[in-house]
């Protein structure tokens, strides 16, 4: 495991600053290559999932397993970024998510379903890896700047993943030359960008962030990311170096793993109210965009004469790309404006964005709901689902780390990530039988009721927080 650590050894004779430039760099451009993979499972992979089962109920298993693998690698993932470093762990989630890829072209060679299933999970650690990408960009950057760099990182996956769900023809003609069935194709591209996204990971970034902030602290510098800003700032500027201690009590602490993780989140009303925001959002976002390509389907070609219902046809060329066109205008929503959301973050507060956030996916379900007749009025409500996702998820994970204590921190990242691998898999799990039972219109008005919610206890903290001020 030298690889992983050689390159911190000497960090303390680095300037905190242009370490944490490179390190946005890096972490930018390998979420762009990695971003491809997740686009493509995004896109066709409710479709494969029915074609494979041969059943509409089976629809939303593939979103399902893979935000069930992120939540499962969530923690260990953490647990390795303490101990190894950041690089050790995305690495790792990489090179599964890699391998999940090469299994989903294995899947629809083979026609087995267990098999993208299994494939599904693996590409789930990828997901891990790219969530707790946005983190490792804030382990040395200034208290001001936590929001923007942390928005940059959520931000880069953009490209890789607006073009995947557009691969589909292209990899389907990739496939043809390859002699693999037309929905494997995309993830020849998945692959490979997963392979190149591990690889920058492995030779750039060098120092490891993590382990240099706690190198910084251990020998009395003050890292970029040591700068106070109240309680909450001095919790979250110690946390990354703390975490990356191997001492006695830190790994004592991490033993206890998701209960401690909680324990420290229960002890911060703040941040009980940032891993709501978050983890309900996810869960919103993965409920409506995993039944949206299917509805689509249904929505324009119907069911097939002397299909059974409730069983798989094959979609057209033509669906798919008006399919592939729909998830990608809204993985641009979830992460084209995402400087905007960290600017805003930085600038207007918190909370406030939480409340945007969660005001915006209220607004999308609403219209993918009542508009679900209009492909265009789908269309739009999965961006503006996209946008709120963005706001909600900067903004709380932001939060998120300012609000626990220092030994706490990585932990409690990896909490948020489990957490929200659980509520996107509670989400896309139940959301065909929701679909099933009450339609497309009827899952939107669900993801509705749980943004309202969230939105009612964000407007009551933020009403807080004016009087408190007004008092002072």
């Amino acid at each position: 495991m030298k690889i992983f650590d050689t390159a911190a050894a000497n960090g303390t004779a680095l300037d905190p600053q242009r370490v944490q430039r490179r390190t946005v760099w890096v972490l930018s451009t390998a979420q762009l290559l990695s971003g491809v993979g997740s686009g493509a499972s995004l896109s066709v992979g409710s479709l494969l999932a029915v074609q494979l089962s041969g059943s509409n109920a089976w629809a939303g298993s593939v979103t399902t397993t893979m935000t069930l693998g992120a939540a499962a690698a969530a923690l260990p993932l953490a647990g390795l970024a303490g101990r190894r470093g950041r690089r050790a762990s995305l690495v790792t989630g990489l090179l599964a998510a890699m391998a999940g890829a090469l299994l989903v072209i294995v899947s629809t060679v083979t026609g087995s379903f267990p098999v993208l299933l299994l494939a599904a999970a693996l590409l789930g650690l990828g997901t891990a890896a790219n969530l707790q990408a946005r983190f490792a960009a804030v382990d040395l950057a200034a208290p001001e700047h936590r929001g923007r760099s942390l928005a940059i990182v959520v931000w880069a996956v953009t490209i890789g993943a607006v073009a995947g769900p557009n691969l589909i023809r292209p990899g389907a003609l990739v496939g043809e030359a390859l002699g693999l069935p037309a929905l494997a194709g995309p993830f020849v591209f998945s692959t490979a960008g997963l392979a190149l996204a591990a690889l920058l990971l492995v030779a750039g970034l060098r120092p490891d962030p993590l382990l240099l902030a706690a190198r910084l602290r251990a020998g009395g510098q003050p890292a970029a990311a040591s700068g106070t800003a109240g309680t909450a700032g001095t919790a979250s500027s110690s946390a990354s170096a703390s975490s990356g201690t191997a001492g006695g009590a830190a790994d004592a602490r991490r033993r206890h793993g998701l209960r401690h993780g909680m324990r420290a989140i229960r002890a911060s009303p703040r941040a009980g109210l940032a891993l709501l925001a978050v983890i309900a959002a996810h869960g919103c976002m993965a409920a409506v965009m995993s039944m949206t390509p299917l509805h689509l389907q249904l929505l324009t070609e119907g069911p097939l004469a002397g299909v059974p219902a409730g069983h798989a046809h094959a979609a057209s060329t033509d669906v798919l790309v008006l399919i592939g066109f729909t998830i990608s205008l809204h993985i641009a929503g979830m992460y084209a404006l995402s400087p905007v959301m960290g600017w805003l973050t930085d600038k207007a507060g918190r909370l406030p964005v939480i409340l945007l956030g969660h005001g915006l996916i209220l607004l999308s379900v609403l219209v993918a709901g009542f508009g679900q007749a209009a492909p265009v009025l789908v269309t739009v409500g999965l961006v503006l689902l996209g946008l709120g996702w963005s706001a909600a998820t900067i903004a709380g994970s932001t939060l998120l780390a300012e609000s626990v204590g220092a030994d706490d921190r990585v932990l409690v990242q990896g909490v948020s990530d489990t957490m929200m691998g659980v509520a996107g898999a509670v989400g896309a799990g139940f959301s065909g039988l929701v679909m099933s039972g009450v339609g497309y219109q009827g899952l939107n008005m669900a993801a509705a009721a749980v943004a309202a919610v969230v939105f009612a206890v964000a407007l009551r903290a933020a009403g807080q927080d004016r009087s408190v001020q007004s008092a002072a």
